[in-house]
């Protein structure tokens, strides 16, 4: 360390005053048939952590009385919560712009609540999701078939902490970075809405096409012409196969590896593990659906990737990629509305290629196509901005932590990056 680390510390997080707070596991858990999809108070789970952010796009909802009943496991704004089971680490900061002041979370998670005077809670959130911390949460998790990080062992954490006066010069550095990752994101779901919204205006509703001639079908009245056919007509559907675990590595080799929704992102999914054993390869652009619990969540390829089991990879027969994805979009807005099993849902490849879709005439879908792909490629760009700042920033926060680097040198130097990352104007 550098001379202004003279005065830093090292402690475990059992010697800080932070509160680390369970989420209850008694006879009052809410069961699945009274999650509902909104409601009172928002019912966390690992899929509401996304890049170590939470959330709330596609999250559970449990009653005011169900709430009252719960002992444990509320979360208020401020507080940080860490996955403990499953997919273990996951970090999220519940900040007063989620739009609610409390939450519960599920079994599966821990709250942190900080009160220690000494280490500002938006470090610590930064910290604990650091590559640093990542590593230290991998080699305390334990059990095989369910990773799992109790939390005596979560206790034993390291924890770097500066003068408080360096903490807020690290939190302003990748804070800025984030607010422009933030930022591409919104701009982002913008595009998407938009899309989105011209598809249900044009492909659900008809609206331009009401004053036309309609006829009826299995899937109700559409416009003359149009057809209703099964995905296997429009789509090429391939299956995951899971390489055995030997294979896999998380140093780079091969190609990335997705086995589910583990790893799935808001739409691009997050490269963590790779395989040098390529089965089944889903091809830049193909359109990633779960199928095995929970049944229909969609990724979308950016590069070529490997599948597992849990996964299919679905791409376009007839060049049309946008109508497909908002296809699929509408088709599956219904987790595990489709599929079967008597454990956990799933669905095969028959009945995949069986999904009957309401297919326009080819002249109307290609200007959808025209239309749509514009926005397509705006988020393809900011995308691939966004994955050039998280690099910038999980390169800089471990040497920050470290005190390798010159804190105003690197102020300097992002403010450059930043600029220099300028997304791309909405249309």
């Amino acid at each position: 360390m550098n001379s202004f680390s003279q005065n830093w510390t090292v402690k475990s997080l059992e010697e800080l005053n932070i509160n680390i707070i369970d989420g209850d596991r008694g006879k009052n858990y809410p069961k699945k048939d009274e999650l509902t999809s909104t409601g009172y108070c928002p019912f966390l789970n690992n899929k509401n952590l996304i890049g170590d952010k939470i959330s709330l796009n596609d999250c559970e909802f449990i009653s005011k009385e169900r709430d009252s009943l719960l002992r444990k496991g509320r979360i208020q704004v401020n507080d940080i919560i860490i996955t403990t089971r499953g997919t273990v680490g996951n970090v999220g900061f519940f900040h007063n712009k989620l739009d609610y002041d409390f939450a519960r979370i599920n079994s599966g998670m821990v709250i942190l609540r900080n009160a220690d005077s000494d280490i500002l809670t938006q470090y610590l959130y930064h910290l604990l999701k650091s590559p640093l911390l990542k590593e230290q949460y991998k080699s305390l998790t334990s059990g095989s078939a369910q990773p799992q990080l109790p939390i005596r062992d979560l206790k034993k954490v390291k924890l770097i902490i500066p003068p408080k006066v360096i903490q807020e010069k690290i939190v302003n550095i990748i804070d800025s970075i984030e607010s422009k990752i933030e930022l591409n994101h919104a701009m982002n779901n913008t595009l998407e809405h938009m899309a989105m919204t011209l598809y249900k205006h044009w492909f659900i509703d008809f609206g331009p096409f009401q004053d036309g001639d309609f006829t009826d079908t299995e899937l109700g009245e559409i416009p003359k012409g149009w057809e209703v056919k099964s995905l296997k007509d429009i789509a090429s559907i391939l299956m995951g196969q899971s390489p055995k675990s030997e294979f896999y590595n998380q140093e780079g080799e091969g190609l990335p590896f997705h086995q589910g929704v583990a790893n799935f992102g808001i739409r691009f999914p997050i490269n963590i593990t790779h395989s040098t054993k390529l089965l089944r390869v889903a091809e830049e652009g193909d359109l990633l659906i779960s199928v095995r619990a929970p049944v229909g969540r969609l990724n979308i390829a950016h590069t070529k990737m490997v599948i597992g089991r849990g996964l299919s990879a679905i791409s376009s027969k007839t060049n049309n990629p946008s109508f497909l994805l908002y296809t699929l979009k509408t088709l599956f807005s219904e987790e595990d509305k489709y599929g079967s099993g008597t454990i956990f849902n799933s669905i095969n490849k028959g009945e995949l290629e069986n999904l009957k879709v309401i297919v326009p005439v080819e002249t109307i879908i290609n200007e959808y196509e025209s239309r749509v792909s514009v926005y397509e490629s705006l988020i393809k760009t900011n995308h691939e901005q966004i994955l050039s700042l998280t690099d910038t920033r999980d390169y800089l926060l471990p040497r920050l932590l470290s005190a390798e680097i010159d804190l105003s040198e690197v102020a300097e130097k992002v403010k450059e990056v930043i600029l220099n990352e300028q997304p791309e104007p909405s249309v």
